[in-house]
């Protein structure tokens, strides 16, 4: 039988996505099929360019096509993050909030590096710093000390670093100024970041909330439609107490949690790289099993973390090749993914 766009795409009708549970071609994914002799050439459009079973589609659609006898099969992955039918902000499709139920356990860290890992996966990123009583990020992406414009309409321009779009309240105050701030006054800075600041395009904004849950966690979701929560735990009991009162916070407001992650999971030591389980081990998978929700990723504990952290430079930056980076890398994978099929249940495909 002669090779055909119909015969691949029917072969194609038999690869599932692993996210969705639907095949390639009633979910439109099959963007184009270039046949040449014995060869085929595919365009694949992902719903998130950071899919993260991108080479399990591969590997399926492979052995779709094998008896068709072809000589030659490529496959290209396009396509970018899903829009939702009512974006959150001008120009932003989803919110994500990432949230501990207690300070120490490394959120700030978690925030900013799977921010950095959702964009250089190809998404377009802004990273919030909602933690007004005690911003960090600025710090952390080499950013202290500037200060923030405004466009023609006099909207916040956030400052830019490695590629994300950043926004602080430690580039407007003096340093070291505490925000001896009530809950009226955290609402109305809060909007003001949300509302009046010039994001442009983007896929994700990250929102870095302060520990436990009070009154910026309330505001937010008062404010916009905050498209999932990130728990992060460190692995002992102690800290699972609090995440779940995290969890249990976005439960109560109707913030679907897209996952957990564990940080400082165990120490890895810098000269013979065995790793230590100081704190524990597998609290935060436990926890997600309890939520119902995904495990999003281990990521240890090094001092390269902590060096590039103080130093302006997340480990994303320094050491993208790292097991570190790989950690952060993998759990921004999974998230992205998370919202993907957040996304699909939520608006039918076109």
């Amino acid at each position: 039988m002669a090779l055909s766009e119909e015969r691949v795409l029917e072969a194609l009708r038999t690869v599932m996505d692993p996210e969705l549970g639907k095949d390639l071609v009633s979910l439109g994914m099959v963007g184009e099929i270039r046949l040449e002799g014995g060869r085929v050439d595919l365009l694949i459009q992902l719903t998130t360019p950071a899919c993260p079973l991108k080479g399990q589609i591969e590997a399926e659609i492979r052995r779709a096509l094998a008896p068709l006898g072809l000589e030659e099969v490529r496959v290209r992955f396009g396509g970018g993050v899903r829009p939702p039918e009512q974006y959150p902000l001008p120009g932003v499709k989803h919110v994500v909030a990432v949230a501990s139920g207690k300070g120490g356990v490394g959120k700030s860290t978690v925030a900013a590096n799977l921010a950095l890992a959702l964009a250089r996966e190809g998404a377009a990123v802004g990273l919030l710093d909602a933690d007004l009583y005690g911003p960090s990020q600025a710090k952390m992406f080499g950013l202290e000390g500037e200060r923030l414009k405004v466009d023609p309409q006099r909207r916040i321009l956030p400052l830019e670093a490695y590629g994300l779009k950043v926004l602080s309240i430690a580039n407007i105050v003096p340093p070291g100024q505490a925000m001896i701030w009530r809950g009226p006054i955290l609402h109305g800075t809060l909007k003001q970041f949300l509302e009046e600041v010039n994001w442009g395009e983007l896929d994700y904004l990250v929102v870095d909330l302060p520990p436990g849950t009070g009154d910026v966690q309330l505001s937010l979701t008062q404010l916009t439609r905050v498209s999932g929560g990130v728990i992060v735990t460190t692995p002992q009991e102690v800290a699972l107490i609090d995440a779940e009162r995290a969890a249990d916070m976005f439960k109560k407001v109707q913030v679907p949690i897209l996952g957990v992650v564990e940080n400082m999971s165990h120490f890895l030591c810098p000269h013979c790289g065995q790793p230590t389980p100081i704190f524990g081990q597998g609290g935060g998978r436990r926890l997600a099993e309890r939520l119902k929700t995904r495990f999003l990723g281990e990521i240890p504990l090094t001092l390269a973390v902590r060096e590039s952290g103080d130093q302006g430079r997340p480990i994303l930056v320094t050491a993208p090749e790292s097991p570190e980076a790989e950690a952060f890398q993998k759990a921004a994978r999974e998230l992205a993914g998370a919202l993907s099929v957040q996304s699909f249940i939520a608006l039918p495909m076109a």
